[in-house]
């Protein structure tokens, strides 16, 4: 194969990290990464009302910062050589905009307005409004609900655009259309950001904006406008068709071109949602689970359309057809807290270290290795403590964006390994819920993939992880598999490969380790694991 080069980009939640990859066996010539500066600076969120947004030029100056750096490890001659380019971000993170595709809080009236600007994936202050989608949903003619799980989420696009009128009148005369940050990304490089003309990842729509083929697309705008009149307008304004992963999006602009240092025929692919992205990275197969583990957790599933058989998975994201690789539906589920809940012990024990002792950072990082070594030590047991890892809800099964955490079973005796062990079960008690859903639901799960931070960073969850589902769990080989999925794309969109499965099999990485489950602790989590869906039972009525 001739010598090409691809890019592919992550937006997290806190930042953006660029790969330059070799598309013709997926090495990583280099990385780098930005963080969003508004972000690190706390602006424009509110943690006490679930209010979590991001400013526009936080993306575009972080992209530009972080390509420009990635390419200058690079040297010239490989940075000339860059045929395409391609993105995941989260999801759903959408945003109104005008007629133009602009994004709100890039006008000047709205610039410093939260409400104008991108509703991060994990924002939840759409609650009511999801309840009022679900309630209506469910008496509508067409339960557009179906495809979702039967539960529309606070964290998704129509919920949030919708509190974003409600809460912001000033923005209802420019605001004409939204745009989920995957799509926009892919249309402001090339030059396309015209609401109705602007491709749209069907993995973003169909999972977080209730599109599908069987009933035309988007929800109708009857249903929209008897949801509120102020969405009186929006489906027309949008979109009817979308398109798979892999899908050639255009060429740089001239000026997108100069701000990168790219050449302007460098191909730009169509974004789409991180975890379904990193699945591709991770080399998903049908019926192959990789988990995204981190902040939260994403989980999918790819299947066979025939071994469906029409059905309809209750309790979950999402089932859309071609939304992670064409040809086959791709299931999500997921967990709202994992690696937020470690860090929000973390803060707990921290507290007295800052407002005390005058703690250093370095004192404060520290925590984590060490509960984590002293928890290493600890033999499960059916009389440890139990924990509920809802603490910012629960995504699945069973999207209840009004769920609590909690904690069961503490005496005079515990400790603090004892209680981050119990928070670290708890994530794989929540983990197995998800699993056997999908087993419940007779969909096979043949193999376990695991991506993302706590993958490569925590062995003692992810052995936890394995006791506890009682299956062995592959963690994928790369450090950033987002954005080498990412550049698995790139190099479909550019013409390199000629499929997504052509492109994971030239540039994939394999894995670097395996966790097996202990048969010795299998019989005690069993145990504990009864008593965590009894205790989730309980504050799901009360």
């Amino acid at each position: 194969m001739e010598e090409n080069y691809v890019i592919g980009v992550d937006f997290g939640s806190d930042s953006v990290r660029c790969l330059v990859v070799n598309a013709a066996n997926g090495y990583e010539i280099a990385s780098a990464v930005e963080h969003y500066p508004r972000w690190t600076a706390g602006k424009y969120c509110d943690p006490g009302t679930n209010c979590y947004r991001q400013h526009p030029l936080d993306y575009l100056e972080s992209l530009e910062t972080v390509i420009r750096r990635a390419l200058t490890q690079c040297g010239h001659l490989i940075a000339t050589k860059i045929q395409a380019i391609s993105f995941d971000t989260t999801a759903s993170t959408p945003v109104l905009t005008d007629r133009y595709g602009t994004p709100l809080a890039l006008l000047p009236r709205h610039a410093e307005n939260p409400d104008a600007m991108f509703m991060l994936w994990k924002d939840h202050a759409a609650v009511r409004e999801a309840d009022e989608i679900n309630e209506l949903a469910h008496r509508w003619k067409t339960d557009y609900t179906k495809y979702s799980g039967g539960i529309y989420s606070c964290e998704w696009v129509w919920a949030k655009v919708l509190h974003a009128l409600r809460s912001a009148p000033s923005l209802r005369n420019d605001a004409w259309a939204w745009v989920e940050h995957c799509d926009w990304i892919s249309g402001i490089l090339t030059g396309n950001t015209a609401p109705k003309t602007m491709l749209r990842s069907r993995c973003a729509a169909g999972h977080k904006a209730m599109w599908h083929e069987s009933w035309g697309g988007l929800p109708s705008q009857e249903f929209l406008t008897a949801l509120d009149p102020l969405l009186d307008g929006f489906r027309e304004h949008l979109y009817t068709k979308t398109q798979t992963n892999g899908t050639y999006a255009g060429t740089l602009t001239r000026e997108w071109a100069a701000r990168l240092s790219l050449h302007e025929a460098t191909k730009v692919g169509l974004g789409a949602i991180d975890c379904h992205i990193g699945a591709i990275g991770a080399q998903i197969t049908p019926n192959v689970l990789v988990k995204t583990i981190g902040t939260s957790t994403c989980d999918i599933l790819t299947v066979h359309p025939e071994d469906m058989q029409n059905r309809v998975i209750q309790g979950i994201c999402g089932q859309v057809d071609g939304s992670v690789t064409p040809g086959y539906l791709g299931l999500e589920a997921g967990q709202s807290a994992f690696g937020d809940i470690y860090a929000w012990f973390k803060g707990l024990i921290a507290w007295p270290l800052e407002h005390i002792c005058g703690n250093t950072p370095q004192s404060e990082e520290a925590i984590i290795p060490k509960l984590s070594e002293q928890a290493a030590r600890l033999k499960p047991t059916e009389s440890a403590p139990i924990a509920l890892d809802w603490m910012n809800g629960r995504r699945t099964p069973d999207a209840n964006p009004r769920a609590q955490g909690a904690i069961s079973g503490i005496t005079l005796a515990t400790t603090a390994p004892m209680l981050f062990r119990a928070l670290a079960e708890a994530t794989a008690f929540g983990s197995r819920a998800i699993n056997e859903r999908f087993t419940r639901e007779q969909i096979r799960i043949e193999d376990v993939i695991a991506i993302g931070g706590i993958a490569h960073k925590s062995p003692l969850v992810m052995q936890i992880m394995a006791d506890v589902s009682g299956l062995p769990i592959k963690v994928a080989a790369s450090s950033q598999t987002c954005a080498l999925g990412a550049a698995m794309c790139a190099a479909v969109a550019g013409g390199i490969h000629a499929s997504i499965r052509e492109a994971q099999q030239a540039m994939g990485h394999g894995f670097a380790t395996v966790y097996y489950p202990d048969p010795c602790h299998r019989k005690v989590y069993n145990a504990l694991y009864e008593k965590y869906l009894k205790i989730g039972h309980f504050f799901d009525q009360n």
